[in-house]
This record gives structure tokens, sequence and C-alpha cells, in this order.
């Protein structure tokens, strides 16, 4: 019989779930333990084996329910709005959840919602035209731009809150007179501008990187033709 949490509804693997992935949010991966989740939830390490086997089995879990919270790409609409939308959708759902940029492509026993959702952008892909080449490609390329922006952000040392200026200010302070010019001209004349953010460049990149695909795709229909 599963146990109770205190008053609350019976022990359930999603429960599970649902506080490990809030102890991830709280103090990153590293903090993530049977143990630790068992005393989030209130009950002892067994009654949390009896819904996940191992860390590996909460590992693959957590990553599912990430993946379940990006939205899907519809196949057969405009693609490049379907695949913007996926993106900045993955974007913030990667600045809630940090911690799952270095696992969510790392899963060798993928969930239901993480294979679910690595379908519907092949789908959407396929059904724009492009060949399953060039949707490998694409594919590829979107993620590995999503990802690396999404680890570039999490690791500037200043927040979304327009705080770069400020940040970029106390840098320079440290330089000495004529040093660094192209650093100091970038600062000065872009970093410390007001409205200055540095997500914007997401935008920026993933125009590029839809831009390509949309010549990619215009030339493979002429070949074909």
């Amino acid at each position: 019989m599963s146990r109770r949490i205190k008053d609350g509804p019976p022990l359930s693997r999603e429960r599970v779930l649902r506080a490990a992935v809030e102890l991830a949010d709280t103090g990153g991966i590293a903090s993530l333990t049977i143990r630790s989740l068992a005393e989030k939830l209130d009950v002892k390490p067994t009654s949390v084996y009896h819904h996940v086997a191992n860390k590996e089995g909460i590992l693959d879990g957590i990553v599912d329910e990430v993946f379940a919270e990006i939205e899907l790409p519809r196949a057969g609409g405009d693609w490049r709005a379907e695949l913007r939308r996926r993106a900045d959708s993955a974007r913030r759902t990667l600045r809630r959840h940090s911690w799952a940029i270095g696992l969510m492509e790392s899963r060798s026993t993928p969930g239901a919602a993480t294979l679910h959702h690595h379908d519907a952008v092949l789908a959407c892909l396929r059904a724009a035209g492009f060949s399953v080449e060039l949707t490998a490609h694409a594919y590829a390329l979107l993620d590995s731009y999503i990802y690396g922006f999404a680890v570039q952000e999490a690791s500037l040392p200043f927040d979304a809150t327009n705080t770069a200026g400020a940040v970029a200010e106390a840098i320079m302070e440290q330089f000495a007179e004529g040093a660094y010019p192209h650093l100091v001209e970038m600062a000065a004349e872009h970093i410390t501008k007001p409205g200055y953010s540095f997500g914007n460049e997401f935008e920026f990149g993933l125009d590029l990187i839809l831009d390509g695909l949309a010549g990619l795709l215009s030339r493979s229909s002429r070949s074909s033709r």
C-alpha cells in the first residue's frame, strides 16, 4: 500500500518525479539522491524505490518531465513559425531547469514525452519537405544552437534584469588605459546601452538558422525537380 505523504495524496511515480525536479531546480542535479528525495517526500528511501528503480530511473524520469514542458511543433503548418515556437519554449524551459541541459540527450532509455517530442520535430521538418538527410542536419543544428545558447545564458555573470551593463563597466575598470580596445568598444557602444539584453541574441541567431534551412529546402526542391 502506498504511504501517504503527511496529509497529501498517496505516493506515486508522478509525485516522486515532481519532487525530484524541484530538488534539482533548487540545489542542482548533485543534490538529488534517493535519500534527499525521500526526505523531501517525508517517506523512507524504500518507499521511493517502489516507484523508481534507482538514480538512473530518476534521471530518465525528470528528463522526460522537462521534455513534457516544451511546446511541440505542429506538422503541416508554417514550419518556420512552428520551429521558432518550439525553440523559444525550449529556451524558456531550460532557463527554469538549467540542470537539465547536459542531460537532455544523454538518456539511453528515454520516456514517452521525450520520444514524442523528437518525433514531433521530425514530423514538422518532414512535412515541410525536408529529406530524411536534411531533416537530420536541421534537427542537429537547431538543438546544438538551443542547448548551446542555454548553457551560455545560464553561465553569464549577470541575470535577465538588465545588469549586463553594470557588470561590463566593473570589468572595464580593471583594464589599463588603451588595453583591449575592441572589448571596450563593444561594451561602451552596445552592452552598456539602455535596453541591452543578451537574450535578444537568441532570436538573431535563430533567424539565421531558419533562413539557412529555408535556403537549403528551396535548393533541394529545385534540384529534385
